[in-house]
């Protein structure tokens, strides 16, 4: 199944030109032909093609049906981009097929990488999401700082994963309380620094373990996400 994204298909019934382009000029799609668009906020729409333009067709819309996300809390996976953005950019589409609320790049002291293009990992968003059958495209937010993030996240359950042995650290899947709004910090390869970690731990962030085994910054964010998803399923 081929499906299109268009944000604003309701009110202006026309294809984005990279859509459109791609229905029209690759698909080579005419008039009168029948295709699935979503809007990104859990809405699919079987709509008609009634003019062929490569750069903004047009649809009408024959038939709605809303498509919510299949978990009831919100998931947020806050972790550190990684040096080699091709890593970061399979970590964005992989969070999105498995299914994520909200993706956060962090900024800490030790982050290797300082600047992010947040419209490329859109894109890529977007591209896993019609690959996985979503309607719901994932929120991404645009750099942030460590201290910034801690401040700002008010999820029920606030989790920080990090390798400093000189706190007791939980193993994730034994605190994880299915159902409840779960926010997850993944730092860099060099770890959070020592302050950020003691800061999340006076706000009430709960040091957490993935398991005996050392994973990579974007392994332990996917593993995390998929920790989540596996407990709601099972309870």
């Amino acid at each position: 199944m081929i499906i299109f994204h268009a944000p604003d298909i309701e009110s202006t019934l026309t294809l984005p030109e990279s859509d459109s382009q791609h229905a029209v000029r690759v698909l080579r799609m005419t008039a009168g032909q029948e295709l699935t668009v979503i809007d990104g906020r859990g809405n699919r729409f079987l709509c008609r093609l009634t003019d062929a333009h490569p750069k903004h067709a047009r649809v009408e819309i024959t038939g709605r049906e809303l498509m919510p996300l299949c978990w009831p809390q919100t998931m947020t996976i806050a972790v550190a981009p990684t040096k080699h953005i091709d890593r970061m950019e399979w970590l964005v589409e992989k969070l999105t097929e498995i299914g994520v609320n909200r993706i956060v790049p962090l900024l800490g002291k030790r982050s290797e990488r300082k600047e992010i293009k947040t419209e490329r990992l859109n894109k890529i968003a977007v591209s896993a999401m019609k690959q996985s059958l979503k309607a719901v495209l994932p929120e991404i937010w645009p750099m942030t700082p460590v201290r910034e993030f801690i401040g700002r996240c008010d999820a029920a359950q606030r989790f920080i994963a990090h390798c400093d042995d000189s706190s007791e650290r939980r193993l994730l899947a034994r605190e994880y309380t299915a159902g409840k709004d779960v926010a997850l910090m993944i730092g860099p390869e060099g770890d959070f620094a020592p302050d950020e970690i003691e800061l999340a731990l006076a706000g009430g962030w709960i040091p957490v373990s993935l398991g005996d085994n050392r994973l990579r910054t974007e392994t332990a964010a996917l593993c995390g996400c998929d920790t989540f998803h596996i407990i709601d399923q099972i309870n």
